[in-house]
């Protein structure tokens, strides 16, 4: 049987899913990483602005022991977390009928996805924050876990999973499913169905995930400052995460909850655009389906 688009419905598997995402997570965060960086080190310091603290990194450490520190914990984090987040909601979306699922269910399944993955990736996330932050403290990933699990217990490898997973399912929910549900209605709109073929493919991809990116920062960045403050336990002392909210507010006042914004749209957005074309371009190439 074929879907309204001429791909054949059998179902492709969920591992073959999970594969195409890793890959595709992965060659985004070889160009995007920096601005993870950056806004890192936004979120833990008073930086004033995202050059000054590329700047700052840059002078500090160079590029690859500064901009480019806690890559293999980046890697890693798309092993675990990527294939998981892209991969169970392409694979979930792909059992659903075509034409036939709501933005709402979308926002459900990317939701699932998240925070599945989220759970799963958790540690590549803690590793990744305290490489980021302290470059020259840790030689390497496995340097980094060993360390954290001899000196302050095994579960701190899982430090901040709440905030963590609740940023994730918010960042799947908005990036996925709104991308979806925009990409379904540009390519049927006037403008980018019959009337405008050229405007097919990559055009509808950079606008539904460019909004979907700007959506997805908004509601996420809260967390996301919590997660990185709580996570860097080396220089927090935060008793938990309700502890490091009111300080922070206390402290740096309420919009300190989205500091890092901008950065973290900006690295969001390229990362999204670059993930889910590859995503979707090499799904189509392999599997002969779409993948959002």
């Amino acid at each position: 049987m074929n879907d309204d688009r001429g791909h054949s419905r059998a179902v492709v598997s969920l591992p073959t899913r999970m594969i195409l995402s890793a890959v595709a997570g992965i060659g985004a965060v070889n160009v995007c990483h920096p601005l993870d960086v950056i806004r890192i080190h936004m979120q833990l310091q008073n930086h004033r602005s995202v050059w000054h603290t590329a700047r700052s990194v840059y002078t500090q450490a160079g590029l690859w022991k500064g901009l480019y520190a806690g890559i293999s914990a980046a890697y890693l984090r798309q092993v675990l977390y990527g294939s998981c987040r892209m991969g169970i909601y392409s694979y979930l979306l792909d059992q659903q009928h075509p034409g036939a699922v709501s933005l709402h269910h979308k926002l459900l399944l990317g939701s699932m996805a998240g925070s599945i993955g989220a759970w799963v990736g958790t540690p590549a996330e803690v590793a990744l924050v305290r490489m980021s932050a302290h470059p020259h403290k840790y030689t390497s990933l496995w340097d980094c876990w060993r360390r954290l699990v001899h000196e302050e217990g095994v579960w701190q490898l899982w430090r901040g999973a709440t905030p963590t997973v609740v940023r994730a399912t918010l960042v799947s929910a908005c990036s996925l499913g709104i991308t979806s549900e925009v990409k379904e209605q540009l390519s049927a709109s006037e403008y980018f169905g019959e009337r405008g073929q050229w405007l097919q493919g990559y055009p509808v991809l950079f606008l539904a995930t460019t909004i979907s990116s700007f959506v997805a920062t908004l509601v996420s960045t809260p967390f996301d400052v919590l997660k990185s403050r709580y996570q860097n336990h080396t220089a927090s002392g935060y008793k938990s995460v309700w502890d490091c909210f009111v300080k922070s507010i206390q402290a740096d006042g309420f919009w300190v909850l989205w500091k890092g914004f901008t950065p973290a749209f900006i690295k969001l957005a390229p990362y999204s655009i670059i993930s889910l074309t590859l995503l979707d371009k090499m799904s189509i190439a392999i599997t002969g389906k779409n993948a959002l």
